[in-house]
């Protein structure tokens, strides 16, 4: 079977497989650098780190504001909103305010996140970037945007429209601003923001009656322990869905947020979990294929069990951690987040 480095990352570890993911954001091709989420790699408009770095400019000064009077924002959640901002103007720190408020789920550091954005530079007034026209929300974790985005919406509400304002070192001062979007050091930058969607902290859901024979899984303090029966391994790929979820579908080019524990068929011991620490996140694409044959068209919030015969999982065994040759494998998955590449 082909080996894959999301593949390898796994195996290897959640830390691994979420510094692998880091690289290949370098890697791919760059972003508008005018969206919340900017590349990290060196564009044409961004010298590489070989070269002699240029000096950063000094940001011209506009006396910084500690509120949003001078910032208006029009039309409701869902639709893009018309922002008026008496320029140039700047903000002294990084703050947000509440525009339509919800009661869905807080959203936390780190997380990821769907959005609809709206951007408006506070040294010029006008806008520089927005998604509503596209139709087609956003998704990215808050651990790769701009600090002021991170921080303007961390302890926001799932189904809120949120104003931001952030100074230029929360936003492109580090990466000397923008010049493609009109961005200079110093600028401070406003965000109007719907949140769509957010990472859910565990599965949510309908239970499911699973099937007779399958292996068990009970929970203890939020983890998914598994039961293996006595009796022979099934010789193809069952998937049970345990707890149905009621978010998106996973797509076949989704990168997933998932928490999991496998272990293997034969002794019942636990491999590797991400429970307690951070959910994994990595391309459907690049997980094990009978995790990609499995986890395919299911749902956000769901749990799913999934018992992985060798064909599916390692036919020639794995080294760490041990995996003999024919081994069958049992997964717990759930299924927190998904968005398109």
């Amino acid at each position: 079977m082909p080996s894959s480095p999301i593949r390898a990352a796994i195996v290897l570890g959640l830390a691994a497989s979420l510094l692998f993911l880091s690289g290949c954001g370098d890697d791919e091709p760059a972003a508008d650098a005018a969206s919340p989420t900017p590349a990290a790699a060196p564009t044409s408009a961004s010298p590489s780190a070989s070269q002699t770095p240029t000096p950063t400019p000094k940001p011209k000064q506009v006396k910084a504001s500690n509120n949003f009077d001078k910032v208006t924002v029009t039309g409701g959640y869902g639709k893009e909103p018309k922002v008026k901002v008496d320029a140039p103007w700047a903000i002294d720190k990084t703050r947000s305010e509440v525009l339509d408020a919800s009661n869905g789920p807080v959203i936390s550091e780190g997380q990821s996140v769907e959005v609809n954005y709206y951007g408006v530079n506070g040294r010029t007034g006008k806008k520089f970037d927005e998604s509503f026209s596209t139709g087609q929300p956003v998704a990215f974790s808050l651990a790769q945007v701009v600090p002021g985005f991170s921080q303007g919406l961390a302890g926001q509400r799932k189904g809120s429209r949120v104003l931001i304002a952030m100074p230029g070192k929360d936003g492109y001062d580090p990466m000397g601003g923008n010049p493609q979007a009109g961005i200079e050091v110093g600028d401070t930058l406003i965000f109007v923001v719907d949140l769509v969607d957010v990472q859910l902290a565990g599965p949510e859901g309908s239970a499911v009656q699973p099937k007779a024979g399958l292996p068990t899984v009970t929970e203890t303090g939020g983890k998914p322990e598994i039961t293996i029966p006595e009796s022979a391994p099934p010789s193809s790929l069952e998937v049970q869905p345990l707890i149905k979820g009621e978010g998106k579908k996973v797509g076949a080019n989704d990168i997933v947020t998932f928490n999991y524990v496998w272990v293997r068929w034969s002794d019942g011991k636990v491999l590797e979990e991400s429970y307690g620490g951070k959910p994994a996140n990595a391309p459907l694409s690049g997980l094990l294929p009978g995790m990609v044959k499995g986890l395919e068209g299911q749902t956000v919030g769901s749990r799913v069990l999934l018992v992985i015969p060798p064909a599916d999982g390692y036919p020639d065994g794995n080294a760490t951690p041990s995996i003999k040759p024919g081994e069958t494998l049992v997964m717990v998955v759930d299924l927190l987040f998904t968005q398109s590449q």
